[in-house]
């Protein structure tokens, strides 16, 4: 059996995880809130993306007004925000130089080409690159790290790690994407039905990449309950938050049981709750209490979660 990891390698790789997630799930966020602002609504879902991220106040004071390219920028390439996606992806790639000896030279590669190309297009917001065609960077650059990520990092405890940071960041941001959108996408009665109803709807699906998925599921019904019950609860769909905590558990039992890495257990009581939490729910009677309420609740849970993991393998005071 490999020895356990230095506390801050395991960190490392863990949140080089969760930022390469994090990047990407972003610009699904900005590419379908670009879709969604094109309708009669569509001023609001630039404010909702800073309400949800906790980010109004920050952006108010060092932007004033929000519009929809100051809004972009602040989330694609402000280099001042911690939340972007070039910060994202700059620390992914300041995590994996520190893990050089750990992953393989096609890993770093890439994510040092990724970062370069984001690089390139940092200008202010007057100069803002288009949209869809940086969101498709991400999305691809994201995704090709995945591929080389499975395909060449060794199965150690560090999978472990790095699987774990994955599925918590992925079922985070799947909560504010769901949270975001489905209040903004409630239709008034005239919009029921109607095409431009059925295709923000779609567009929701798409930015997490599970339209054909939920198609599977539900083949004629698309409704808003439906969506996000698919997008919250499904055991199958692999961005949905049950999926991303259940694979998350798994994880966990490896680092605990097959790695002899004990002190994790302390993570299995709010993984373990939250997990129950999703299992027994049924969306019917989540929207009935409060959608918003629900998730925000699993976002506290999950941040339980990832400081648990802080105190018991990255050598955080707890």
């Amino acid at each position: 059996m490999s020895q356990p990891l230095l506390a801050r390698y395991a960190e490392c790789i863990f949140w080089m995880g969760r930022y390469m997630e994090r990047a990407e799930n972003l610009a699904r966020l900005l590419e379908v809130n670009e879709v969604f602002a094109r309708d009669r609504r569509g001023s609001h879902n630039w404010d909702a993306i800073l309400r949800l991220n906790a980010d109004w106040d920050v952006f108010r004071k060092r932007y004033g007004e929000p519009t929809e390219e100051r809004i972009t920028y602040f989330y694609m390439l402000d280099p001042q925000h911690p939340g972007s996606i070039a910060n994202a992806v700059k620390m992914a790639r300041e995590n994996a130089r520190t893990l050089r000896p750990f992953i393989s030279t096609e890993m770093w590669t890439h994510m040092n080409g990724v970062f370069n190309k984001v690089r390139s297009y940092e200008r202010g917001p007057e100069q803002l690159p288009n949209v869809a065609e940086f969101c498709t960077l991400i999305k691809h650059g994201a995704q090709a790290h995945a591929g080389i990520t499975e395909g060449t990092f060794y199965r150690d405890q560090g999978w472990s790690f790095y699987q774990l940071g994955k599925y918590l960041e992925r079922a985070d941001q799947t909560t504010r994407l769901i949270d975001a959108k489905y209040h903004a996408l409630l239709p008034s009665s005239e919009d029921v039905g109607s095409p431009l109803d059925e295709s923000q709807w779609n567009a929701l699906l798409r930015s997490a990449a599970g339209y054909h998925a939920y198609r599977r599921v539900h083949p004629r019904e698309l409704t808003p309950a439906k969506v996000a019950g698919f997008m919250l609860l499904n055991a199958q769909f692999p961005r949905s938050v049950r999926y991303c905590v259940a694979e998350g558990s798994k994880h966990l039992a490896t680092l605990i049981g097959a790695f002899q890495l004990p002190r994790g257990i302390e993570v299995t009581e709010p993984l373990d709750a939250l997990h129950q939490r999703l299992e027994e729910s049924e969306i019917e009677s989540i929207i009935t209490t409060g959608l918003h309420e629900y998730l925000d609740a699993v976002q506290l849970e999950l941040i339980s979660v990832s400081e648990a993991m802080g105190r018991a393998y990255f050598g955080a005071d707890g």
